[in-house]
């Protein structure tokens, strides 16, 4: 039988069962565990009174995958739940609030941890605008540059933004919103900053939904700015070859050609978290107004 560790976390007491288990190449349960141990510190306030999606591997790395929504019966009382509107219902969605639930979803095998955009206490409401960077392939030189068109646009409509590896092939660029816009409304205004940028870059850019009518150029994804949309956390671990994180960066890290999507590991996350490389630029959310007015005057 497996070892079974038990560490404390704040006041609860958290077991990780099986820690041997590969849940991907090259890391296993344990190394999962460690890593959201030593990251809490950075990634509980992206995490604190936001429903969560999740993206469970219990049977390790040659099983299947399944994003889970609702909350399992088998989990601790003491872990925060959240009863949200759905079509035809309700889902119960569960909260990261606290360490103890963090590395209680570890070793739930939860491998990647995608939240709202909005809060528990406004959940009609966004405080976050997410601009998804897709390539065509796995070409980070066209992510790079859509990601500095992407910004330059926003600081044109005095909009802070913050940037995010995915662990995967693009970049998110995140605003902060005030939370007084529903969501139709933040989506509709994130699509019309993607639109402004790809007509102004036709050749690079395109906003088309369907993959057969993008071609080769990277695609300006908001669609994550829809209600019941997730995106994927800072910090969270992606299954891929080394366990890539998601992790914020700073803008003058583009500069850096040793920078690409995947750039931080489970290994060395927790180095990059340190830096502060978002420094409080998500702490002031920006109502959408005066932005929308600008943008319109530049598309005028």
């Amino acid at each position: 039988m497996d070892d079974v560790r038990t560490v404390r976390a704040g006041r609860r007491t958290v077991q990780l069962h099986r820690p041997q288990k590969a849940l991907g190449t090259g890391f296993t349960k344990a190394d999962l565990f460690d890593h959201y141990r030593s990251v809490a510190p950075f990634m509980l306030p992206h995490l604190r009174d936001r429903p969560l999606m999740l993206e469970r591997h219990p049977d390790g790395a040659e099983g299947p995958r399944f994003m889970q929504k609702d909350t399992p019966d088998h989990y601790p009382d003491w872990i925060t739940r959240a009863e949200v509107p759905k079509q035809d219902g309700t889902v119960t969605h569960t909260v990261c609030d606290d360490k103890a639930t963090l590395l209680f979803l570890a070793d739930q095998a939860c491998v990647t941890l995608h939240r709202w955009l909005s809060r528990t206490g406004r959940i009609d409401h966004p405080d976050r605008l997410v601009f998804d960077l897709d390539p065509a392939g796995d070409d980070f030189a066209t992510v790079r540059d859509a990601a500095r068109l992407l910004g330059e646009l926003l600081d044109r409509i005095d909009l802070p933004s913050a940037l995010m590896t995915t662990g995967s092939r693009g970049l998110h660029v995140i605003v902060p919103l005030n939370g007084n816009h529903a969501f139709d409304d933040a989506r509709a205004f994130a699509k019309d900053v993607a639109d402004t940028l790809a007509e102004a870059n036709p050749e690079r850019l395109t906003t088309a939904a369907r993959k057969k009518d993008r071609g080769d150029r990277l695609y300006l994804d908001v669609q994550r700015n829809g209600y019941a949309q997730t995106a994927v956390a800072p910090f969270s671990v992606r299954a891929g070859a080394g366990a890539p994180v998601a992790v914020p960066i700073a803008w003058e890290q583009l500069d850096d050609p040793a920078v690409h999507s995947r750039s931080w590991t489970i290994d060395s996350a927790v180095e990059q978290a340190r830096t502060d490389p978002w420094a409080g630029v998500l702490r002031s959310g920006r109502a959408l107004g005066p932005a929308r007015r600008k943008l319109c005057a530049l598309r005028d």
